[in-house]
């Protein structure tokens, strides 16, 4: 069984960056998010892992690589202009030759991974396993119709879904699926959609399973879906992942899970409530205070402020007397604030700025 991770925009409608860079390597809870994807993959027993590239790139082959740290051998194909996530796997086609294969959309997180996926093939053997859940607003997913586990439709972001269950861009398929695709015409959007294919294999009588998930999985796309899968991440973190590394000074407070990189130093004063990660060469001074669900990347600088709930990338320096919540704070950002500067802030900034309260 081979592996299928699609990152860096496969459709025509991307969504807009607010981030230099690909967004599948943001990080949550200091890991880029395309990283649980290939764990996940790799803890399914899979070896053989295909990325397959979008126009949007950057950082990916650099910091995957050949996929030994993973466990995994990659290789990288290029899509060219992206049509769809079924064109994506038709670009594949040489890759997966007969194969079996699991299809991992790059911005999802579940909780579970996909090793039930493949138990449930390996069980049942059917031609497809398609992943759902039910989800507050279907609008925004391929919605799948369900009577039991038997499928009764499948549809793209509809205007009126017929049911709360989203498919989660996890998927697995046996080599049935090629010539389905092969057959595939654009949709409305202009693209080859994998919910299409995934009808007409059903119509054309194969076997499709449901596989429901369990515990919890976000797809994301937004700043929200981000700090919330930062927060799911780091709740379910086992203690031994939370190494303390650094130095932290007599008269810091740090309570709760908190992982703390090397080279990273707490002064007194401050105080550190997980569950937080900090990357390596972190600086919190001046009486700060990282609240929970926080994530500080390397080289990060917090002086005097609080941080709530919050992703801070690498290189951000954050000055005065604020408090951060529910913010995503891009690469070498800087934000100092005066002594009248607003107490609370919630803020999404890109990489680079310059803010002065």
């Amino acid at each position: 069984m081979k592996g299928l991770l699609l990152a860096g925009g496969h459709g025509t409608r991307l969504r807009p960056l607010t981030f230099t860079g690909n967004k599948h390597m943001i990080p949550v809870a200091n890991q880029p998010i395309l990283f649980y994807g290939l764990r996940h993959l790799a803890e399914a027993g899979i070896r053989d892992v295909a990325i397959v590239l979008g126009p949007i790139r950057e950082g990916i082959q650099e910091r995957i690589g050949d996929g030994g740290a993973f466990g995994l051998r990659v290789t990288y194909i290029e899509q060219g202009p992206p049509r769809g996530l079924a064109d994506a796997v038709r670009c594949a086609r040489e890759f997966l030759a007969e194969d079996p294969f699991v299809m991992y959309l790059g911005d999802n997180l579940l909780q579970q991974g996909v090793r039930p996926f493949r138990e449930l093939y390996e069980r049942d053997r059917p031609d497809a396993v398609v992943g759902a859940t039910r989800v507050a607003d279907p609008r925004r997913y391929g919605v799948v119709e369900l009577d039991g586990n038997r499928i009764l439709s499948l549809e793209e972001k509809p205007a009126v879904p017929r049911s709360p269950f989203a498919l989660i861009g996890v998927y697995l398929f046996s080599p049935s699926i090629h010539p389905i695709i092969e057959r595939l015409t654009p949709s409305r959007r202009g693209e080859l959609e994998i919910t299409e294919a995934i009808w007409n294999l059903h119509r054309a009588g194969h076997r499709i399973d449901v596989q429901r998930v369990e515990g919890w999985w976000k797809d994301t796309g937004l700043p929200e879906d981000l700090l919330e899968a930062n927060e799911r991440v780091l709740q379910s973190m086992p203690p031994g992942q939370f190494e303390r590394q650094g130095t932290v000074a007599p008269g810091a407070a740090v309570t709760g899970s908190v992982g703390i990189g090397a080279d990273t130093k707490v002064a007194a004063g401050c105080s550190l409530e997980g569950p937080i990660v900090t990357g390596r060469g972190v600086a919190i001074a001046g009486g700060a205070r990282i609240g929970p669900f926080s994530a500080l990347g390397d080289g990060v600088a917090v002086v005097g402020a609080a941080i709530e709930r919050s992703i801070v990338l690498e290189g951000a320096r954050i000055e005065g007397p604020i408090r951060l919540r529910d913010s995503i704070v891009g690469r070498s950002v800087t934000i100092r604030a005066g002594p009248g500067a607003p107490r609370d802030l919630s803020l999404v900034v890109g990489d680079a700025a310059r803010i002065e309260l």
